[in-house]
């Protein structure tokens, strides 16, 4: 299944990596290429946030596994995991957003989804 933007001109616009000075969330409003100069630089601050959540699972892993964690160390984890997460969640609202939209024809093509009996 070919799945692609009807509009080719403008897309939606793009939730951005990051917040104003008031949190509110940052978009976009671009064309569908995604090769603009700040396409790209969310790009990238998207590939940092990611792979510092990486690397921070991996520290997270170690210290909960350290039967001598203190519980300042404990929760100074849990405040970084959140902004971490809070990090990823975006990035995965702003590429779900993205994603193209199937034609109504392609939907109706698709295989029905099976019944799965818990």
């Amino acid at each position: 299944m070919i799945y692609e933007s009807r509009d080719t001109a403008v897309g939606r616009p793009r939730l951005l990596p990051w917040s104003n000075l008031d949190g509110n969330p940052c978009y976009l409003v671009t064309d569908n290429t995604g090769t603009s100069h700040l396409s790209r630089v969310a790009d990238n601050v998207e590939a940092v946030q990611l792979g510092m959540a990486d690397d921070l699972l991996g520290h997270a892993a170690d210290l909960l596994g350290d039967g001598k964690a203190t519980a300042p160390q404990l929760r100074f984890l849990a405040a970084r995991l959140t902004e971490s997460l809070h990090d990823v969640h975006r990035v995965a609202r702003s590429r779900g957003a993205r994603l193209p939209v199937p034609h109504d024809d392609e939907i109706s093509d698709a295989a029905p989804e099976e019944d799965i009996g818990v």
